[in-house]
This record gives C-alpha cells, sequence and structure tokens, in this order.
C-alpha cells in the first residue's frame, strides 16, 4: 500500500473494509493484453461500477421518495401550507431527484484528474455563493435564516455544494503538502484557515449543522492523509471548544442542550424540546413492526418537519424498529463500501481519488449518524437531513454528484485493475 497516506489511513479503513493489508499488497492488477484495448483510456460505463453500491443508493432514494410523500400529504391541511396541494412536496422532490440523476450521470463522465485541478476553483466558487447568500434580496430567509439562494421555483443551498468543495480541496490539499504533513504550520494550519473561513460564513446564515459536517469531512481527510495522532487529537480539541464556545455564546443553542438533557419537562415539551419529545412518541408508537406505511398520527401536525429533519421518526412509526435498523444497516453498508473503494483507490497510488472516496464516506456516515442521533434522541436536536432521503433539493442533488464520484473511482479502479488507463 502507499506510504503516502500515512500509517494510520490503511488502519482506520481497515476497520471499515473488512479487507487485510497483504490481501490490498496483492491486488489482482494483470498485466496489458491486446485484448484490453491496447492501454487505450477506457470509455466511462455504468457497467464498469459498483452495483450493489448503485442499488443500494437507489433503494434508499426510492424510500425516501414514498417517505417524503407520506409525511407530507396531510399538510396542506394546515392552515399555513394551505395554498399546496397533497403532492407539493412529492412532485418537488421528483424533480430534484431527476435534476439530480441527471448531475449524476455528468459527474461521472469527468476523470478524477479533472476534479483534482478544479479543486482550488471550486472551493473559491463555494465561498463566493456563501457570501453571495448573505447579501439581501440575494439569500432567501427561511424561518429566521438566510441559507438559500431563489432560482425561480427553485431554492439552492450553498453549503451542500461548500461540503462538497471542502472535501474536494481537502483531498488536493494534503497531496500537494504530503512532504510537509507531519509540520503544523505548514500543513495543517492553513487547511484549518480555510475551514474556518467557510465555517464563519456559514454561522452568519446561520448554519451550524453544516459547519459541522464539513469540519469532520476536513479533520477526516487530515487524519486519513497521514497526519500524526497529536495534531488529529489537537485539531479535535480546538473544534470541541470552538463548537462549545459557539453553544455557550448563544442562549437559542443552550436551550436546546437544556431541553436535549430533560425533553418531558413542561416547559421544554411545549419550548425547544418539543420536536425531539414527539420523535420519540413517533418512534415509541411503531414499536418492532410498525402501524403501516401511512398509518403515522405523529406527522398529523403534532411532528414539524416530519418530511425533512425528522424523517426517520415517521419511519420509525410507520416501519417500527425494523425499518429503523435496516435503514442504520444500509448507510454502515454505505459507508463501509466507500471506504473500501478510496483504500483500494490508495493501494493503486492513487491517494487524490482515495482521499475522495473516503470522505464522501466519512460525509454520508457522520451526517446519517447525527440525524439519526437527534431523531433518537441520542444527540441534542440539530437541523440535517438524512442523506438521499429526507426532502431537500440542494442536498439530494449533491448526494447524487458525490455517490457518482465514487462510482467514477470506482469503475477507474477497475480500468487500471485491468491493465488498462485513466
Amino acid at each position: 500500500m502507499s506510504q503516502a497516506a500515512g500509517p494510520f489511513s490503511g488502519r482506520l479503513s481497515g476497520w471499515f473494509s473488512g479487507v487485510s493489508k497483504a490481501a490490498v499488497e496483492v491486488l489482482p492488477i494483470r498485466t496489458w493484453s491486446a485484448d484490453e484495448g491496447r492501454g487505450a483510456p477506457a470509455r466511462a460505463s455504468m457497467l464498469g461500477v459498483d452495483q450493489a453500491l448503485v442499488w443500494v443508493t437507489v433503494a434508499l432514494l426510492a424510500w425516501g421518495l414514498v417517505m417524503v410523500y407520506s409525511a407530507s400529504v396531510a399538510m396542506p391541511d394546515n392552515p399555513r401550507f394551505a395554498n399546496y396541494t397533497h403532492t407539493y412536496f412529492l412532485s418537488r422532490h421528483a424533480l430534484w431527484l431527476v435534476m439530480g440523476f441527471v448531475a449524476a450521470l455528468l459527474a461521472f463522465q469527468v476523470p478524477m484528474k479533472v476534479w483534482e485541478k478544479c479543486a482550488p476553483w471550486l472551493f473559491v466558487g463555494s465561498l463566493v455563493l456563501l457570501i453571495a447568500v448573505l447579501i439581501p434580496h440575494v439569500g432567501k430567509v427561511v424561518y429566521g435564516a438566510r441559507r438559500w439562494i431563489a432560482l425561480g421555483p427553485l431554492s439552492f443551498q450553498p453549503s451542500e455544494l461548500a461540503k462538497f468543495a471542502v472535501l474536494l480541496y481537502a483531498a488536493d490539499y494534503m497531496v500537494r503538502k504530503m512532504e510537509v504533513k507531519e509540520r503544523f504550520f505548514r500543513a495543517v494550519l492553513p487547511m484549518g484557515v480555510a475551514v474556518g473561513l467557510v465555517g464563519a460564513l456559514l454561522l452568519a446564515e446561520p448554519d451550524m449543522g453544516a459547519f459541522m459536517v464539513i469540519a469532520v469531512i476536513a479533520m477526516g481527510i487530515l487524519f486519513l492523509g497521514g497526519v500524526n495522532a497529536r495534531m488529529f487529537f489537537l485539531i479535535a480539541a480546538v473544534l470541541v471548544g470552538a463548537f462549545s464556545m459557539m453553544i455557550a455564546a448563544s442562549p437559542w443553542r443552550r436551550e436546546r442542550i437544556f431541553a436535549y438533557l430533560d425533553p418531558w419537562s413542561e416547559h421544554n415539551a411545549l419550548g425547544k424540546g418539543y420536536q425531539l419529545s414527539h420523535s420519540l412518541i413517533a418512534i415509541g408508537r411503531g414499536e418492532i413492526f410498525g402501524v403501516g406505511l401511512g398509518g403515522s398520527v405523529e406527522k398529523l401536525h403534532w411532528l414539524p418537519e416530519a418530511h425533512t429533519d425528522f424523517l426517520l421518526a415517521v419511519i420509525g412509526e410507520e416501519f417500527g424498529l425494523i425499518g429503523v435498523l435496516l435503514v442504520i444497516g444500509l448507510f454502515l453498508w454505505m459507508t463501509r463500501r466507500m471506504m473500501h473503494i478510496g483504500r483500494q483507490a490508495i493501494a493503486l497510488d492513487r491517494v487524490f481519488p482515495g482521499l475522495v472516496a473516503q470522505g464522501v464516506g466519512i460525509w454520508m456516515g457522520f451526517q446519517a449518524f447525527i440525524n439519526m442521533g437527534v431523531n433518537l434522541g441520542a444527540l441534542p436536536t440539530k437541523g440535517l437531513t438524512l442523506p438521499l432521503m429526507s426532502y431537500g433539493g440542494s442536498a439530494v442533488l449533491m448526494n447524487l454528484v458525490t455517490i457518482a464520484v465514487v462510482l467514477r473511482i470506482d469503475y477507474e479502479n477497475k480500468v487500471l485493475m485491468r491493465g488498462g488507463r485513466v
């Protein structure tokens, strides 16, 4: 395995991949033969990618589409949504899925060399959009937060693009800084400044949830890229301290923490703990096998944001413990598979694609973990959607683009192992 990825990359990735180090060192790379196109680059084809990853993604998307409809079908009965049809959220979610599939097909055709060259420019572009969303009459305000840019009847959330841009930039940065990765001021500090700049813009919206995801993505890529353990734990301590200070300095964030600790108190149950308490009621009603698809009571104007942040609670009520465990299992398998694809790329001396694939695995796994923890009452309430499943157009679109990039990495790995070139 390439030493460029650092001593900890193989160990951490191995926990997810389930493939021994020896197995990676003897990857079945065959020599070139005349039957394999005489070494010419092969055209990207969906037949050459991980079919299981494709079908797991499709299953999550299809299940999410059904659940978005189930969770939102009764919303027009609320006077606040009286102008909406019963299929309003379903049709918009389906439209974003179609656009996401088109964007994913286009992203799959882009070689990883091109993504590596474009990484710094994509990062700069995401910063421009994060600044633009803060400008009055450009950024759209919803529930007191300015996070969206209106695009006609649709809205785009720049923070979702920023996650992808930071992921690519961090992977490219580590490849460029491999020789000085043991020096804090030359390797880690510049990346910390870049993430801090993105974080400052996100907190101005405010969107602390997106900042947490971006910080974890960047920190994970630095660790997998070979930053030593002392620097890694130093970065982790700084991040924990920074987020603790943000919570301590914000009264409404403190209230969320107190509500999380005691959601059933009279004050919290009708205040900051309202969503959490009704999420727990929904999951409790589902018991083992659920009340059946469409049978949720909590989605009938009791559980706010049931089609976005608290979709898992509706799944728990309608499909029970079995449904929740199935969702957890699908995301766990997806994360593990992405880490394995990244490890395989690094074994082929393709450090940038390998770090990108593992970064996407960290993104999907961590955001799903936070969303599930919030729905189950294991973590304080945070506004993060369940990847691929929750209603949220730009989030689903960027999720599909990132998965397409992972599939491209897997495709290029297989081309190289067949003796071709990319």
